[in-house]
């Protein structure tokens, strides 16, 4: 592929191109987060790929200054309101950047989707179905044509009015509110009232109504049982409390609710999340009985196409739904548009290899990757021209195979007339690139600069990039010393699991090695894991680590999580000028009165509204992001106020801690699995999916345990640089030497190569998947007929072995 000019005489750093069409983006003095006043020229049109260790500093130049540069100029434009809170929301740190087109950016990071989310409202293929209904359905005689918002159920005009469009209804039975009817009521027989004094006073007021809460429950006569946990009633009653010692209770007006209601209220209405999943442990979720799970009225259910209706169409995977929209009955020029454009729709989404989504898949249930996907499809279908694409590692969960479409994705972005700047770990990306921008050469402190920017093959004469051996390891690569196969101790068999795509796969897990899981996206992988729990029979005790956010506010952090920020809140309240004070471990904590700064709560930023454009975030005007008050950060610690120990990063904190053995041991941990570059107070939600998923074994990874341990993680290289992936693997190896076993999702083939035992689905993703394929030793899946993975595997194992 030819790479793009080199930069024109005279325009190198610290040097600003003459003349209105410059064909390069320059970047001067670029100083966010830990970057260190870097000068870059990357063209435009092209396609440029960031590649560096994470933490290196690639995304807080793509990101970080690139995009949010685009960004602050689009709200200096919109409306003087919105400039005058520009100081507010804050600018990139960089002295200037020249040549930059407008740029929209697709990030991992994913918002708070509800159950209505869909893949069909995210890609906007839901509208185009609803409107192929509307004006080309198959009405019955006489029945009148509905608009397209009466095949939506998100619409009162198109959602069944028992379940308000969600397909479901949630009831809750005897058994489940009361699962040990030998106790009695006083003793918690109803396991669905709520905890402390609310279900102490439930329990006073049946008392005050005459119910006998000192009989066993299966004692009690059916018809009360009935009443106590289903009435609608809401009787008023005085209740006395029984006398403690020491303690005066005065008689008080309490009112009753059944557990039913409770339940029912609590599921519906609670802002608390851990409430709402308590309160779902007690209810069942069944099909709507009127609308039988399918979401619509009746009226928009009697419609079809092709002999179907839209509830049908929405359920198939998009492969098929394009094969029926094909052969469907296209009667009238109306139809023949409608179904050309939907096709045109879908095709762009089976090429990202997404094929085996429905368009009613609920958007929470998608892996970052597949979501990020789905925006892909839906810009390639917006016809932008000349603006800039900042993509994040849009190959995160991608097999090798479906790498390929990807590839093509990028390629038709840039041939229509668009610059598409990638952060990318994958090497098959990173060769693909017009040019390439390497940042590092290590992570945090140890990173922020670049080191080359140019065509990808100039990058074979920088010796200090981490990037270097491995696209390159024909030449440069360092050998790969080859390791001995490891023999199980025993086989944890599951199955035969029929669930999603999986068709009454029965699989042995061997005990004792790394296994790795593989398949193409949607086989069935992390359905099959999923059914591993500790009811299983020979597994003993089971560790699942996840991309799941470790909070979902910026109140939970590394620190919080790993558990080390309770010491270090003790070390600061040990202090001499603490204990002056009379400051406990609780003065430290942003989360409470007391230390923290009122103005922000603690959260060390406040809010800034836009009127009619989205929210936004600036620093505390009053503790300018530190969290504290001004009397908290006047207690120092080795010469650090807690502000500034939470702003240290990992690395630089197993420095400064390396005497209290407490928290080296989880700062140890975290170094040990790559996150050395992450401050101890970064916000979860800043984390990435592989990210949170390293601290949640890093936090297993301090805790000592004698019995056999099964680790399972889903794709724990997502967003790894291949030089973290090594850090990565020497743990989870280390792991099985130590006895224990380790099964992963991976679809990086020379993690999967470099494995024990291989367990293949497939073959292909959604209907055509749910198989087993292959299972054995990497050698003998590479050989396997039929399998996706076999080639890609076999490619790898020579560099593995």
């Amino acid at each position: 592929m030819p790479a793009p000019a080199d930069p024109p005489p005279g325009t190198g750093p610290g040097r600003t191109a003459p003349g209105p069409h410059d064909p390069y983006v320059r970047v001067r003095g670029a100083e966010e987060h830990n970057l260190r006043s870097v000068d870059v020229d990357i063209p435009r049109d092209a396609i440029a790929v960031f590649t560096g260790v994470s933490g290196s500093g690639k995304s807080s130049l793509a990101f970080g200054t690139v995009y949010a540069e685009a960004q602050r100029r689009y709200f200096e434009s919109v409306a003087p309101y919105a400039r005058r809170l520009i100081h507010q929301i804050g600018a990139p740190k960089v002295a200037e950047i020249t040549g930059l087109p407008p740029a929209v950016s697709l990030e991992q990071r994913r918002s708070a989707p509800g159950s209505r989310s869909s893949v069909g409202t995210v890609t906007t293929l839901s509208n185009s179905l609803r409107m192929l209904f509307s004006r080309a359905g198959e009405y019955p005689p006489g029945a009148e044509r509905l608009d397209s918002d009466a095949f939506s159920p998100n619409t009162a005009a198109g959602a069944c009015p028992e379940c308000h469009g969600l397909g479901l209804i949630h009831r809750t039975d005897e058994e489940l509110l009361v699962p040990e009817p030998g106790l009695t009521i006083r003793e918690g027989a109803i396991a669905a009232w709520p905890g402390a004094w609310q279900g102490k006073n439930l329990r006073d007021v049946l008392d005050a109504l005459g119910y006998d809460v000192d009989r066993p429950w299966r004692e009690l006569d059916q018809r009360d049982r009935d009443w106590i946990l289903f009435t609608d009633e809401q009787p008023v009653v005085t209740v006395h409390p029984v006398r403690e010692a020491g303690r005066i209770h005065r008689p008080y007006q309490g009112m009753y609710m059944s557990a039913q209601r409770y339940v029912l209220r609590t599921f519906a209405d609670s802002k608390s999340g851990s409430l709402r999943a308590k309160a779902e442990k007690f209810l069942r979720a069944l099909p709507c009985p009127v609308c039988g799970g399918r979401r619509l009225r009746p009226e928009a259910l009697a419609v079809t196409f092709g002999g179907r209706t839209i509830a049908d169409l929405v359920s198939l995977p998009l492969t098929a739904l394009t094969e029926l929209l094909t052969t469907g009955a296209a009667h009238s020029p109306t139809a023949r548009v409608l179904t050309d454009d939907l096709r045109a729709r879908i095709g762009v989404v089976t090429e990202l290899g997404l094929g085996y989504l429905s368009l009613d898949r609920a958007t929470p249930t998608l892996s970052s990757g597949e979501l990020q996907r789905l925006r892909l499809a839906t810009q390639l279908r917006s016809g932008l021209f000349g603006v800039v694409y900042v993509l994040d590692e849009p190959s995160a969960g991608l097999h090798p195979a479906d790498t390929e479409a990807l590839l093509v994705t990028l390629d038709r972005l840039k041939a229509a007339g668009n610059s598409v700047f990638v952060v990318e770990h994958h090497l098959d990306v990173v060769r693909h690139a017009d040019w390439l921008v390497d940042v590092g050469p290590g992570a945090g402190e140890h990173g922020g600069e670049v080191l080359y920017s140019g065509p990808p093959t100039g990058l074979a004469d920088v010796p200090e990039s981490a990037t270097r051996r491995f696209l390159f390891g024909g030449t440069v690569e360092a050998p790969v010393h080859a390791r001995t196969v490891r023999e199980p101790s025993g086989t944890l068999t599951l199955g035969p699991v029929t669930r999603h795509n999986l068709r009454a796969v029965e699989v042995g897990v061997p005990l004792g090695v790394f296994t790795a899981v593989t398949g193409v996206s949607g086989s069935g992988k992390t359905t099959l894991i999923g059914v591993i729990d500790e009811e299983v029979p020979g597994l003993g005790r089971l560790v699942t680590v996840n991309q799941k956010p470790i909070g979902r506010t910026p109140r939970s952090n590394l620190a919080t999580y790993t558990g080390l920020f309770d010491v270090v809140r003790k070390l600061f309240a040990g202090t001499p000028e603490a204990r002056r004070r009379g400051y406990r471990a609780g003065r430290f904590s942003f989360n409470v009165t007391g230390g923290r700064c009122e103005t922000c709560q603690g959260e060390g930023f406040v809010s800034v509204e836009l009127l009619f454009l989205p929210s936004t975030y600036a620093p505390c005007p009053d503790c300018h992001g530190a969290r504290y008050n001004p009397p908290t950060l006047e207690v120092a610690y080795q010469g650090r106020n807690i502000a500034q120990v939470l702003d240290l990063t990992v690395e630089a904190a197993a420095d400064f801690f390396a005497g209290t053995p407490a928290v080296a041991r989880s700062l140890r941990t975290l170094l040990d699995v790559g996150l050395g570059y992450l401050r101890l107070g970064q916000p979860a939600t800043e984390l990435s999916g592989g990210e949170a998923q390293r601290v949640k074994l890093a936090t297993e990874l301090q805790r000592t345990h004698r019995t056999h341990t099964l680790y399972v993680l889903d794709e724990p290289t997502a967003g790894l640089h291949p030089a973290d992936v090594e850090v990565l693997l020497r743990q989870l190896h280390g792991l099985v030497d130590a006895g224990h076993s380790v099964v992963v999702v991976e679809h990086d083939m020379t993690v999967v190569a470099g494995a024990d035992w291989v367990i293949d689905l497939g073959p292909g993703g959604g209907d055509e998947g749910g198989r087993l394929v292959a299972a054995g030793t990497p050698a003998e899946v590479a050989a396997a007929a039929g399998s996706r993975t076999a080639p890609y595997l076999a490619r790898a194992l020579p560099a593995a072995r």
